[in-house]
């Protein structure tokens, strides 16, 4: 696996450049708006994330899943809650003083793969034995919580299949271990699956896509009935709406690019789950088949986190 050395080299500070220097050095000199980009954008991303108050895919770009989850570091935290990163929130995730930007070394076990392309639809990625990641950068990319992009971003001209590359990452490993949780709340609200403790309050919070008109949020209270690491998916075209005529049942392969990702929190509602994806950058973003998506990385966080009987309230 690569190896994370606890700060990053330093390059020259560039306002606006995304380097190590710049990034973990960012303070805050206006409040984040939607749209923004830029060295403050991405520290507050990676602090937000370390925090477990995701921003979804990390990306240096301000955007409705940023603000929820400022917005929900705010509640959490007794601050005026109001999405934007203002002066006070921006106090309170400074205390967080880890470096954002890291480097890593990739190992050889980085690069082995196997990586291959994927068929498009169900019936040929039904042929595959498994549904693994399509390059090394894409792996990468879901282990430091980080779009493919970004990653290219902060290191130009880097080989991201070679052994020995050092590269520039975000920061993501949490400071804490997580709090007991007591139970999941999902809402379609604001397209968020939040973790309570005993006492009620919100320890952990991550975007999520929540239904659509075509198979709503079955609301209420649910029962988590167990977690299933690596599952494979069972397609069943008579529960899919938008299911071409001529598609049959077919069994799926495991793996990160499973269409319901690397874990399966199994709800007590018939055919309903809380569960991975290979799309991160659609989270929170576009509809679902009634099912609570999330990122592969925040799914597996939730699900080290629940235990069966838990209970899981859909809310709108």
């Amino acid at each position: 696996m690569a190896t994370a050395q606890t700060t990053a080299a330093a390059s020259p500070a560039v306002p606006g450049v995304l380097t190590p220097e710049s990034v973990n050095d960012a303070g805050l000199t206006t409040p984040v708006k939607a749209g923004d980009k830029g060295v403050a954008v991405l520290r507050a991303q990676i602090l937000l994330d370390r925090a477990r108050f995701s921003p979804g895919e990390i990306d240096g770009a301000s955007g409705s899943n940023l603000h929820r989850a400022i917005a929900g570091f705010q509640a959490s935290h007794g601050l005026e809650v109001s999405g934007n990163m203002d002066a006070p929130t921006w106090t309170a995730l400074d205390s967080d003083s880890a470096p954002a930007l890291i480097s890593v070394t990739l190992s050889a076990e980085d690069v082995a793969g196997p990586f291959r392309s994927l068929p498009s639809g169900m019936p040929a990625q039904a042929k595959l034995d498994a549904l693994g990641y399509v390059s090394s950068l894409e792996a990468l990319g879901e282990r430091f919580h980080a779009s493919p992009t970004l990653l290219r971003q902060l290191n130009p001209g880097k080989d991201f299949g070679r052994a020995g590359e050092q590269l520039v990452v975000p920061g993501v490993q949490a400071t804490s271990p997580m709090p007991a949780v007591a139970k999941v709340v999902v809402d379609k609200s604001d397209s968020t699956v939040s973790l309570l403790d005993e006492a009620g309050k919100v320890v952990a919070q991550y975007p999520a896509s929540t239904g659509s008109e075509h198979d709503p949020l079955p609301l209420g209270d649910w029962k988590i009935k167990g977690v299933g690491k690596h599952p494979v998916f069972h397609y069943n075209p008579k529960l899919f709406w938008d299911a071409k005529a001529k598609d049959a049942k077919a069994t799926l392969a495991a793996g990160p690019n499973n269409p319901v990702g690397v874990v399966w929190i199994d709800l007590s509602k018939d055919h309903y789950g809380i569960h991975g994806t290979p799309e991160p950058s659609k989270i929170g973003k576009t509809q679902s088949h009634g099912c609570i998506r999330m990122t592969n990385w925040s799914a597996q966080e939730v699900s080290e986190a629940v235990k069966p009987g838990m209970i899981a309230t859909l809310q709108e």
